[in-house]
């Protein structure tokens, strides 16, 4: 059997090296364009900040190496530029000669990833792109000898980069054409990121759109000018097809290549893996674009199980997806709010702001965390958390929970580590269970920060349940103040009709919700308290 694989990489080098361990008698030859078949993407802008100091830090196998290991022939700087599926041919080009050759095969990957998007702008061409080390190369050269930067785009690439380049000590601008930064989070879970990165000195320029490249500054649309010795564009990517499509094969909506669940195309004999294919949503069962390293490795090593013979199917994705930002963790896993609402599809949100171990225990730190759960049936649609420590296990608790049909409220049945350095008794993620099954159950009603406005136009008493002391520190505009431990004997001071009511996270409110209602009065809590009304309206809060 003769396997060619198109690009290397996560996807294309994890195909390779799984089925040599499954097949000692297969030839398994390896098309790279760029230099280098096997690198570290995923530190690229960590290497441009010098927190990895080492450029051969990033590089992971070698042709030589690959050759010695797995005897797989390996061609770096060797382009497939057309693709025969019926003659099961594909013309090669050796970028270093210019010669070509017709390299023939019995199944063939296509790892051929995703390209940076650089719009055609005005001196678009000064721009730089992250994607490999050729670019990690070029931006690591440039970085060197400015002061000012530009980066274009505040997503997950770049907010890493913005973090970077603040590292080398250069003053860093983020134009962002949509309201926040990492889109992918809801408004009241991205802001504390975008208060880590102002806190450091990030200019952010948000729905702001970038028209003119200079050359020293970059040009917005309102006409304003800001300084720019470097612009790195970091808006997306798009799946490099063009192999693909020049091939005749299903191409999806996106751009992707369309495959089944055994990474298949619309022919014989040839499969796609990574960045170029499109995924399936777990929760709609609709193709995406999921460009992760994680689900690129995850299905090359199926497309090598199904090369091989055995059984695999790759699994929907849930778009499960991590970053640090200077003393800040954002993760996220399956639908936000706003893609629901988008969607038309009914859910619950549910916010808490725990801490990420015992209280008592030295440098806890809060967590604020959101959980959407769909109200019918209680299945987790989404989650997000943001925080200093311990948002990394339990975003992946909340994926793991997603991946494997459990509920939200039986969140609180999960055993959990816990020693009280790393945890709580009752740890976020179990709480989050709690409140799920308050709401299922009905044992509680809550209103979301979006619902305030609404609630003092109507009249609804907003009651803050929290300590004078805090109060006195700011509140939502027209709340009465009655603590907690007061409730009891003040509650006739309380008026008839609605009441809307809040302390700083929600716990204390849960509590005094509950008090109310025993005695008649129609009490809702506010989901996730002051605080997470602060991150969503923008008010300071302490």
């Amino acid at each position: 059997m003769k396997v060619v694989i198109v690009g290397g990489v996560a996807g294309g080098m994890s195909a390779a090296t799984r089925l040599r361990r499954l097949s000692e008698t297969a030839e398994i030859i390896v098309l790279e364009r760029g230099d280098h078949v096997s690198f570290a993407n995923c530190g690229l802008p960590y290497y441009v900040g010098g927190v990895i100091p080492k450029r051969e830090s990033l590089l992971l196998q070698t042709p030589e190496s690959l050759a010695a290991r797995f005897r797989l022939d390996v061609r770096v700087r060797s382009e497939a530029i057309t693709l025969d599926p019926e003659s099961r041919t594909v013309v090669v080009r050796e970028l270093d000669s210019g010669r070509e050759y017709l390299e023939s095969f019995d199944e063939l990957v296509l790892s051929t990833g995703a390209s940076a998007i650089v719009p055609p702008l005005p001196g678009a061409d000064r721009a730089l792109v992250l994607r490999d080390v050729a670019d990690v190369d070029r931006m690591s050269a440039a970085v060197s000898e400015v002061g000012s930067a530009v980066v274009v785009g505040a997503g997950f690439i770049g907010v890493e980069m913005a973090e970077n380049l603040v590292r080398r000590g250069i003053s860093t601008t983020v134009v962002e054409r949509g309201p926040q930064v990492l889109a992918p989070l809801d408004t009241e879970m991205a802001a504390p990121v975008a208060a880590e990165l102002r806190e450091h000195g990030i200019q952010l320029e948000l729905g702001a759109e970038l028209v003119r490249i200079g050359a020293d500054t970059a040009t917005l649309a309102d006409r304003r000018v800001v300084p720019a010795d470097l612009v790195i564009m970091a808006i997306g990517v798009r799946p490099e097809s063009a192999l693909a499509r020049g091939a005749g094969l299903d191409i999806g909506s996106a751009g992707g290549v369309v495959v089944d669940d055994r990474l298949r195309t619309s022919a014989p004999h040839v499969y796609a893996v990574g960045d170029v294919v499109e995924k399936t949503d777990a929760l709609s069962g609709e193709p995406m674009p999921v460009p992760l390293a994680n689900a690129a490795n995850r299905q090359g090593r199926l497309v090598a199980d199904v090369i091989a013979g055995l059984p695999a199917v790759d699994p929907p994705a849930s778009g499960t997806a991590i970053l640090g930002v200077f003393g800040l963790t954002a993760a996220m896993t399956g639908w936000s709010e706003k893609r629901l609402r988008a969607a038309g599809r009914r859910f619950r949100a549910l916010h808490s702001h725990p801490l990420a171990h015992a209280g008592y225990y030295p440098g806890a730190r809060g967590i604020s965390l959101k959980l959407l759960v769909d109200p019918d049936t209680d299945e987790i649609l989404g989650a997000q958390a943001v925080g200093a420590d311990g948002v990394d296990k339990r975003i992946d608790v909340l994926a793991t929970a997603m991946a494997g049909g459990i509920t939200a409220s039986r969140l609180m049945d999960l055993e959990l580590a816990y020693a009280p350095q790393f945890g709580s008794a009752k740890d976020p993620v179990n709480m989050l269970g709690y409140m799920a099954d308050n709401l299922r159950t009905g044992v509680l009603r809550t209103a979301q920060w979006s619902e305030v406005d609404d609630a003092i136009v109507a009249g609804t008493c907003l009651l803050d349940v929290r300590s004078p002391e805090e109060y006195a520190e700011g509140s939502i505009p027209g709340a009465v103040n009655i603590p907690l431990d007061e409730l009891r004997d003040r509650a006739a001071e309380i008026p008839a009709g609605p009441v809307l009511v809040f302390c700083r996270v929600g716990q204390r409110g849960n509590s005094a919700t509950r008090l109310l209602t025993q005695l008649g009065h129609d009490a809702v809590n506010l989901d996730g308290g002051y605080l997470t009304w602060c991150a969503a309206t923008a008010a300071p809060h302490p």
